[in-house]
Protein backbone atom coordinates (compact mmCIF):
# COMPACT_ATOMS: atom_id res chain seq x y z
CA UNK A 1 0.00 0.00 0.00
CA UNK A 2 1.15 3.25 -0.68
CA UNK A 3 1.26 6.36 1.93
CA UNK A 4 0.08 8.92 -1.04
CA UNK A 5 -2.12 11.76 0.23
CA UNK A 6 -5.11 12.34 -1.49
CA UNK A 7 -7.10 15.30 -2.30
CA UNK A 8 -11.04 15.45 -1.42
CA UNK A 9 -11.08 18.26 -4.01
CA UNK A 10 -14.49 17.46 -5.96
CA UNK A 11 -16.70 19.74 -8.41
CA UNK A 12 -20.43 20.55 -8.07
CA UNK A 13 -21.76 22.13 -11.03
CA UNK A 14 -25.45 23.46 -11.33
CA UNK A 15 -27.27 24.97 -14.06
CA UNK A 16 -31.09 26.88 -13.95
CA UNK A 17 -32.65 25.01 -16.78
CA UNK A 18 -34.56 28.14 -17.19
CA UNK A 19 -32.22 30.92 -17.69
CA UNK A 20 -28.83 28.81 -17.69
CA UNK A 21 -27.20 30.59 -14.48
CA UNK A 22 -24.36 28.41 -13.38
CA UNK A 23 -23.67 27.26 -9.59
CA UNK A 24 -20.10 25.98 -9.38
CA UNK A 25 -19.41 24.59 -5.50
CA UNK A 26 -22.16 26.69 -4.71
CA UNK A 27 -20.74 29.71 -6.17
CA UNK A 28 -23.17 31.77 -8.57
CA UNK A 29 -21.96 32.59 -12.11
CA UNK A 30 -23.56 34.02 -14.80
CA UNK A 31 -24.20 32.52 -17.50
CA UNK A 32 -23.67 34.88 -20.63
CA UNK A 33 -20.48 36.06 -19.28
CA UNK A 34 -19.17 33.78 -16.61
CA UNK A 35 -18.14 36.39 -13.98
CA UNK A 36 -18.76 35.74 -10.63
CA UNK A 37 -22.59 36.68 -10.08
CA UNK A 38 -24.66 37.91 -7.23
CA UNK A 39 -28.21 35.25 -6.38
CA UNK A 40 -30.11 38.85 -5.26
CA UNK A 41 -29.45 40.43 -8.51
CA UNK A 42 -30.30 37.28 -10.62
CA UNK A 43 -33.56 37.05 -8.40
CA UNK A 44 -34.34 40.83 -9.28
CA UNK A 45 -32.70 41.13 -12.54
CA UNK A 46 -34.11 37.57 -13.98
CA UNK A 47 -35.98 35.25 -11.71
CA UNK A 48 -38.45 37.39 -10.12
CA UNK A 49 -39.85 38.67 -13.61
CA UNK A 50 -39.09 35.30 -15.88
CA UNK A 51 -38.67 32.46 -13.46
CA UNK A 52 -41.00 29.30 -12.77
CA UNK A 53 -40.71 26.29 -11.16
CA UNK A 54 -37.55 25.01 -12.35
CA UNK A 55 -35.64 27.77 -11.39
CA UNK A 56 -33.11 26.84 -8.74
CA UNK A 57 -31.99 30.42 -7.18
CA UNK A 58 -32.28 30.32 -4.13
CA UNK A 59 -33.35 33.84 -4.03
CA UNK A 60 -36.10 33.95 -6.24
CA UNK A 61 -38.96 35.27 -4.46
CA UNK A 62 -36.79 38.03 -2.45
CA UNK A 63 -36.62 41.60 -2.90
CA UNK A 64 -33.52 43.73 -3.04
CA UNK A 65 -30.70 43.45 -5.26
CA UNK A 66 -30.62 45.39 -8.41
CA UNK A 67 -33.44 45.69 -10.60
CA UNK A 68 -34.13 46.66 -14.45
CA UNK A 69 -36.04 49.65 -12.72
CA UNK A 70 -33.05 50.27 -10.88
CA UNK A 71 -30.40 50.35 -13.75
CA UNK A 72 -32.94 52.61 -15.89
CA UNK A 73 -33.22 55.36 -12.60
CA UNK A 74 -29.26 55.20 -12.61
CA UNK A 75 -28.81 55.57 -16.29
CA UNK A 76 -31.53 58.78 -17.11
CA UNK A 77 -29.36 60.03 -13.61
CA UNK A 78 -26.06 59.87 -14.73
CA UNK A 79 -27.37 60.44 -18.82
CA UNK A 80 -30.09 62.80 -18.29
CA UNK A 81 -30.44 63.82 -21.89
Amino acid sequence: MSNKELSDLSLERKECPKCGALWINGEHYWSGTGKKGNELDLAGLVCNNHGDETCINPCVGMEGGVTWQKRLTELSEDFPE
